[in-house]
């Protein structure tokens, strides 16, 4: 089946020839069509299907036949996805002279205010910046949202948790009602909080909200082509395994990203690693976007093997080379798990997943085997004897220095005051909360 039989500008299917993308996937097969018909849609697939395409198409499709204002707003849990769905879309849209703005933190807030001001035809935000914007940049600034013809939650599982809660009341605020604009959900994850939503009345004006999910992905979590391994440590020599894992001649050309819970942990790993002389790049929080982005494009281009992240990187980020993933810290969703391994083994190729697993790790890892129906491996080829003769004390002394480092540059400090700063404003508002209802009525 071709593009254009699905629907949508023959423009379109010119560019994505010229991409060299000639045949839809299964989730662009399923909703490009319903989404031209006007349903909402929820679409489940597995992490390098072609989701961005599947919503991007019928939007840039529909957008081509009535260019105002702005057309779509796209929503996305991290800086790095909103610029990657910002370049695809570019992409798409060269030839039509497509205008995309992207909102995301740690980028200038004011140009950001006037590019929203001059009502580009995409938008591309994260919850919390756009939230940001709706609060403080005036009605002038986002008046061009109130008549978006289309909503995307990307990663919607990850954006309909509670910690994106607020920040996404604040852009629903600012958008047109449901039954004024169409709403697409796509997720590698279609969790109980993504299918209720196909449960909610539809307004009379609109057809159902279409459901798709390729293949239930809940049961082809993780590809057969991945292999599963795990090293069983002491938690104070978890960094000498991981220079060991690194060091084996099967992985020490492999293009590598190893996951931490914590961007302390990250930035120590960082510093560590280099000194220890690996080519290593690094993707957290705490760093400003421009380092993110120089980071992400370091890796990308080869120039950077491995590349150290919390679970911003987790999520969409097609690099398809990707041959190591290694869990220096396991996670405590089972699904984060299955996110982080979805790094690698994409489209068919090999790939390897190595846990790092400590005392206190057990019942995360039990947990992990059970949702994915597959049990780890022992990695045979790490050896405690050449961990001890070739890793521990070189690992220990870069560990050591860049944790001096660190704490010398006050690492981590502007968070610590952030929390602070909230705390503050948090107290008083608690003991009001307790005081009002404290002669409620039972």
């Amino acid at each position: 089946m071709s593009f254009e039989a699905l629907g949508i500008a023959r423009w379109l299917d010119e560019a994505l020839a010229s991409m060299k993308i000639h045949t839809p996937t299964a989730i662009q097969q399923a909703c490009i069509p319903k989404i031209l018909k006007g349903h909402d849609c929820i679409g489940g697939a597995k992490t390098g299907s072609g989701k961005t395409i599947a919503f991007g198409l019928p939007m840039l499709s529909q957008w081509s036949e009535d260019p105002f204002g702005i057309f779509g707003l796209v929503l996305t849990p991290t800086r790095e996805l909103a610029l990657q769905i910002a370049e695809q879309f570019a992409a798409l849209g060269a030839s039509m002279n497509i205008r995309i703005a992207v909102v995301v933190g740690g980028e200038d807030f004011v140009q950001q205010a006037i590019n929203l001001k001059n009502k580009p035809h995409f938008v591309i935000a994260t919850p919390g910046r756009l939230a940001d914007h709706i609060l403080n940049s005036g009605e002038e600034t986002i008046e061009g949202l109130r008549r978006v013809k289309y909503l995307v939650l990307d990663e919607a599982d990850r954006l309909l948790s509670n910690s994106f809660g607020s920040d996404l009341e604040r852009c629903f605020s600012a958008l047109p009602s449901s039954d004024s604009r169409q709403t697409l959900l796509f997720t590698a994850t279609v969790t109980d909080a993504v299918r209720a939503l196909k449960d909610k009345p539809v307004p009379s004006n609109k057809p159902p909200v279409f459901i798709h999910e390729v293949e239930n992905i809940d049961n082809i979590a993780i590809p057969s082509t991945l292999a599963l391994h795990y090293v069983f440590v002491p938690s104070y020599v978890k960094e000498a395994y991981l220079h060991s894992i690194l060091s084996l001649e099967t992985f020490k050309n492999s293009t590598s990203i190893i996951f931490v819970n914590r961007t302390s942990q990250a930035e120590v790993l960082r510093r560590m690693l280099r000194k220890l002389d690996f080519r290593v790049a690094s993707l957290h929080s705490e760093m400003p976007q421009s380092e993110r982005t120089n980071s992400l494009h370091r890796f990308k281009a080869g120039a950077a093997k491995v590349l150290i992240a919390t679970d911003v990187g987790s999520r969409g980020l097609d690099i398809p080379t990707v041959e190591l993933v290694v869990n220096f810290d396991i996670p405590a969703d089972p699904d984060d798990f299955i996110h982080r391994v979805g790094r690698t083994a994409r489209a068919g190729r090999k790939g390897t997943s190595i846990s790092i697993v400590a005392e206190k790790d057990i019942d995360r890892i039990k947990s992990i085997e059970e949702r994915i129906n597959k049990q780890m491996t022992l990695l045979e080829e790490i050896d405690d004897d050449k961990v001890i003769k070739d890793s521990l004390t070189a690992s220990s002394v870069a560990k050591r220095e860049s944790l001096m480092e660190m704490d010398k540059e006050n690492f981590g400090s502007k968070r610590k005051i952030n929390k602070s700063k909230v705390s503050k404003v948090e107290k008083p508002s608690k003991k009001k909360h307790t005081h009002k209802h404290k002669h409620k009525p039972q």
